[in-house]
């Protein structure tokens, strides 16, 4: 049987869907771009938030951008769930009022329970970075859904609308990392950058809500009992964050420090950065070293050349700037060049800790790692390592290849001494111990016997040179110390490595290492 153009069945293409009306697309890609933004601004300051309280190791900030990517993710697709059931134009304003007072609450909430929560401890540092990023961080990221879902007016075009949406959120966050890490940062402490993003973000909500009321009327965040509930909301967090502990005196671009007085002790000064004991400077007797690794690095120092002859020192990290202070009151003449970071916290130690820089002290600011390399060989007796992130070597300081620099600067007879913070088991100490014995031929470690035996953590000093070791004066010197530690050498050295790891620039799982568990 033959078939006729009758028997031709057309299918319509069914219409498309009709949404609220679109954003204009210039409002559309700001809000995106603002939304995403704040994500990262918030994710950056976190950091900073809570580095007083848990420190800023490596599991301090995979914690944050953790929390930050599962904030995100649930935002995401908590908008995109509501869009689907709700007018999404009912919906942006309420979420950046709600985002911008959750930031605000940000501030006092971590600074409380900071003081709560204190310490290395995982579960502590999870609850304090989920409590500083998320509910803010997810109430901005279900932003983006919401507008796409707005401007999804044509289905033949939904791949270009998701795309450019999708770009300039990317953007955003771009944008706003490089923003807050170059120049907010620097410029601004935590309070101000988050407090203002609170209000730009509340200032942003309320504007978009006169916008979408006069266009359409469609109100504000719905009645006048929850408009009300809002604005509470916003004032009980901006008292709160008026009145929060702040743990910093001066807030530089590394560190939340603060100078304290010492009570039993005139001229005593305890600097602190980021909660941590730091430095102790006598400003009074620069030779009153309080700390037991500081009295073994001047025994150490005392022993490599007599009281009153000079020296050519190269301190790898500034802090309280106390051995460099040592040094030159005990050895008049003596050229002290200091490698410090952080160009604030120099700052700080010229008005509060009477540091003088001049032809006997000079401050580099910079990385050590890199301002260790246009030393000349040759060219010091001695190089002292006391730089940390928190309680942390910074594992780039902490390798092989830097040993070797330290190796190239130090003059035949010179002597390295690395301050490290371990506790048991022990294995950064080890691996350290390993690291530095693969450039230097003699090494000796200085530490209580307690921690030597694992029961505890401590700091350690390492005393490495390629020439033999002055053990019987270093050994006669650290008996004079108010605690006398124990001194391991030769085969003793090698027995306590153990075989452990060797660090390098390729592989140096600093964090890790100093893992009690």
């Amino acid at each position: 049987m033959s078939s006729s153009s009758s028997d031709v069945v057309t299918v319509p293409t069914p219409p498309a869907p009709t949404p609220s009306r679109a954003l204009p697309n210039g409002l559309a890609a700001f809000l995106v771009f603002f939304a995403s933004g704040a994500v990262l601004v918030l994710e950056t300051v976190s950091l900073r938030l809570v580095g007083p309280y848990v420190g800023v190791t490596l599991q301090v900030t995979s914690s944050v951008i953790g929390i930050a990517l599962a904030a995100i993710a649930y935002g995401a697709w908590t908008g995109g769930w509501l869009a689907d059931r709700r007018d999404p134009r009912g919906l942006l304003a309420p979420a950046l009022i709600l985002a911008g007072i959750a930031a605000a609450v940000t501030l006092p909430v971590v600074r409380y329970a900071g003081e709560l929560l204190r310490g290395g401890a995982v579960s502590g540092i999870l609850l304090l970075t989920a409590l500083a990023v998320f509910v803010p961080a997810a109430l901005l990221s279900a932003v983006t859904p919401l507008v796409v879902k707005l401007q999804l007016s044509d289905l033949r075009r939904t791949g270009q609308v998701v795309g450019r949406l999708s770009g300039i959120g990317t953007l955003g966050g771009i944008t706003a990392t490089l923003v807050t890490g170059f120049v907010l940062v620097a410029a601004l402490p935590s309070t101000v950058i988050l407090i203002g993003l609170a209000v730009a973000l509340g200032v942003a909500g309320l504007a978009l809500g006169v916008y979408l009321r006069r266009q359409e009327a469609a109100a504000l965040p719905g009645p006048t009992r929850a408009k009300a509930a809002l604005a509470v909301l916003g004032l009980v967090a901006a008292g709160l964050s008026a009145v929060a502990p702040n743990p910093c005196d001066v807030e530089t671009a590394y560190h939340c420090a603060r100078v304290e007085r010492d009570p039993d002790r005139a001229g005593g000064r305890t600097l602190y950065l980021n909660s941590a004991q730091h430095s102790y400077v006598d400003l009074n007797d620069p030779t009153h070293l309080e700390y037991e690794y500081t009295q073994w690095i001047g025994a150490v120092a005392d022993v490599l050349a007599p009281k009153g002859q000079r020296l050519d020192a190269l301190h790898l990290g500034g802090g309280g700037f106390t051995m460099p202070r040592y040094l030159s009151a005990t050895r008049p003449g003596t050229d002290n060049v200091v490698f410090e970071i952080d160009g604030e916290l120099v700052d700080l130690d010229r008005r509060e800790l009477g540091v003088r820089t001049g032809s006997g002290l000079r401050a580099e600011v910079g990385d050590a790692r890199m301002l260790v390399g246009g030393e000349p060989a040759d060219s010091r007796d001695l190089v002292v390592g006391d730089a940390f992130g928190h309680l942390v070597v910074p594992w780039h300081l902490a390798t092989r290849e830097m040993a070797a620099e330290v190796d190239r600067v130090l003059r035949p007879g010179g002597i390295y001494v690395q301050n490290v913070i371990d506790y048991p088991p022990g294995r950064f100490i080890r691996s350290e111990l390993a690291t530095v014995a693969a450039e230097f031929e003699h090494l000796a470690l200085v530490a209580p016997p307690e921690a030597i035996a694992g029961r505890q953590g401590s700091n350690f000093l390492i005393v490495a040179s390629n020439a033999p070791l002055p053990l019987e004066a270093l050994r006669t010197r650290l008996g004079t110390v108010a605690k006398i530690p124990d001194m391991l050498a030769g085969s003793e050295v090698t027995r306590f490595v153990d075989g452990a790891l060797v660090l390098t620039d390729d592989y140096a799982p600093v964090d890790q290492l100093l893992a009690t568990a």
